[in-house]
Parts: C-alpha cells; sequence; structure tokens
C-alpha cells in the first residue's frame, strides 16, 4: 500500500470531500449489520493454519522482498505459481520491463474458457526494508486461500476468475504505469475482455480491540464508523457501488468478521491505495477489502510488520467471507 507520506491533504478540501460524500458513509453504515453466522470450524482452523503457512514462506526470505531485489522476488513467484499449480489452474506469466529490469505478475486462471471475468489480486512486493507481513503477504496469502477454497467448485462459478499477485504496487513504482496491476488491467482491456468486478486484498491481517485504534482520514468519519481496528473494510470510489455491496454482503453473510462499507471519492486520502485503482482507470468496478493500513496498523512500512502481529483467525475469515462473492 503507499505510504502514508504521500498525499497529503489540508482540512479544508477533505472536509469538502466529506460534505460530497456523506450520504454514502451514512447509507453504508446503516445498511451493515454484524452477523451471528458461524463457519465450520474446521474449515476455519485448516485456512488460518494454511494461511500462517504462506505468510511465513513470504517474509522468511534472505532480502526483502522489494523491487530492488529481483532474484527474492522470483522465488516468491515460484511459490505462488506452485500453490496455483497445484490447484489445477492455468498458469500465466505476465512478464513486463521497467528500465531494462524484468518483473512478472503470477496469474492463476479458474474457468480460462468462460467469458465473463472477474480479478482478484494482491502485490507480493514491499516498500523498502521491512518484512511485510501484513502489507502485504497477508493479502498474497489469502489470494492463494481463495483459489484454494474455490478451485474445487469451479463448475459452481459461472465466470472466470484471475488470480493475480502483482509486482510493483509500492514505491517508487505506485501511481505509475509500472504498476503490476496497470500493466494486467490493461491487457484484459486491450483484448476487450468482459470483466464483472475486481477485488483487491490489500492488508487483511492485523486486528485490535483496543480503544481509539482505528484512525479515519477525516476525524469526523468516527461518528458513523467503529473505534476499535477489530473489523474488515470494503473500500471504493463511487461508481463501484454495486460491488462493494456484493463483497460486503459476502463477508457478513460467510464468516463471523465484523465488516464495514466505505464508498467516496477517490481524492479521499487512502480510498485508492492499492491496485484496484487501476481497474478504475480501465472503466472497471473494483474495491479494495482492506483492514485500513497506516490508519490501524502502526506497523505499517516499518521493520515492525512481523508475522507476530498478525491475526491468523480473523484473516481466515475474511478468507471465507470474500469466497462468498465469488459464488
Amino acid at each position: 500500500m503507499r505510504p502514508e507520506s504521500i498525499a497529503r491533504k489540508g482540512g479544508k478540501a477533505l472536509f469538502h470531500v466529506f460534505l460530497v460524500a456523506l450520504p454514502v458513509f451514512s447509507a453504508s453504515k446503516l445498511k451493515i449489520q454484524t452477523t451471528s453466522y458461524a463457519p465450520d470450524s474446521i474449515q476455519a482452523e485448516a485456512i488460518r493454519d494454511s494461511l500462517r503457512v504462506h505468510v511465513l514462506k513470504l517474509v522468511d526470505v534472505p532480502e526483502p522482498r522489494n523491487y530492488l531485489n529481483v532474484e527474492v522476488q522470483r522465488s516468491v513467484q515460484a511459490y505462488i505459481e506452485k500453490e496455483f499449480a497445484a490447484l489445477g489452474l492455468e498458469i500465466r506469466r505476465q512478464v513486463f520491463q521497467v528500465e531494462g529490469v524484468e518483473y512478472v505478475n503470477i496469474i492463476g486462471v479458474l474457468n480460462p474458457r468462460l467469458p465473463k471475468v472477474a480479478v482478484v489480486g494482491a502485490h507480493y512486493d514491499v516498500c523498502g526494508n521491512q518484512p511485510g507481513a501484513d502489507d502485504n503477504a497477508s493479502g498474497v496469502a489469502g489470494l492463494i486461500e481463495l483459489a484454494r477454497m474455490l478451485a474445487p467448485k469451479r463448475d459452481c462459478i459461472p465466470r472466470q476468475i484471475q488470480f493475480v499477485a502483482y509486482a510493483n504496487e509500492e514505491p517508487p513504482h505506485f501511481g505509475t504505469e509500472d504498476m503490476g496491476s496497470f500493466v494486467h488491467a490493461k491487457s484484459l482491456y486491450d483484448g476487450g475482455n468482459e470483466v464483472e468486478y475486481m477485488i483487491s486484498l490489500e492488508m487483511i491481517g492485523y486486528f485490535t480491540d483496543r480503544e481509539d485504534s482505528q484512525d479515519y482520514p477525516v476525524g469526523i468519519l468516527k461518528w458513523f464508523y467503529p473505534t476499535r481496528g477489530d473489523f474488515i473494510a470494503v473500500v471504493s470510489d463511487l461508481s463501484s457501488g454495486s460491488v462493494r455491496r456484493r463483497v460486503r454482503d459476502a463477508i457478513s453473510g460467510h464468516s463471523s468478521i465484523p465488516c464495514r462499507s466505505l464508498g467516496a471519492p477517490s481524492a479521499l486520502v487512502g480510498v485508492d491505495f492499492s491496485d484496484h485503482r487501476n481497474y478504475w482507470i480501465f472503466g472497471y468496478d473494483a474495491v479494495m477489502v482492506t483492514d485500513t493500513a497506516f490508519l490501524r496498523n502502526k506497523n505499517y512500512h516499518h521493520i515492525s510488520d512481523t508475522i507476530g502481529t498478525l491475526d491468523f483467525a480473523k484473516m481466515a475469515q475474511v478468507v471465507l467471507g470474500v469466497a462468498g462473492a465469488f459464488l
């Protein structure tokens, strides 16, 4: 996810954004219900344990998996590709170059011959020299487990699903056409694909019950949203409301994790801080599923973003919930 040091905005500008978005914030809050759904505990525990294995594999590397350490990224790509292949997904390696260096998106495709396409993606690179357990090994682990859950149900899924592990989400590539997600979104557009929606998994592992642990880009949002960082958020621009509601309702209906959704102009700080932003550019509906990153997790982009800070039981609930959006 994009570092907090970029895209600072004045209070007046944010207040104007808030006034525009207030009806969406309010409606989003009013429609949300905390579910009492209790998923199969054996399945949830198995997903929890697998998520831990994936995150450990991604963080236990000799050098941070940033854009400078291409060989480390190769080992990460190989791991993701192996996991996708074991599930019977069609493997595609989307290779592109930035300043003479080769970067790769790993794509696992379920139901490759169906015309309608849904995308779920997560970036595997990190910012600087830090382990990136939440940002974004958590998202990649969730991506692999989503594929594991959905692959056996391929005959019941009326669409092609592309599971994409992206390169180059982090600086210095964020906000440029060198992002792996821009490359992928453009390829879908250039190929004339019928894309139904895209879901970005961006930091899904940090939760806390501590009071006042949840910040917001506009302080007044605390009137409408929780002050504890114990929920998962579904975030989109104003044009992607249908998929935002689809994902929010799936999480509420298929898991026990509290879920909150927010639809706002992309000018609001944080709304476009991940790979979903590039699908908006090409006119596709897209949302971000997130623990809200630096608005909650103070380990963000620091060496303290370690595996020990993650709540794998709650991560498993996020995966169970998001899976429902594809069925």
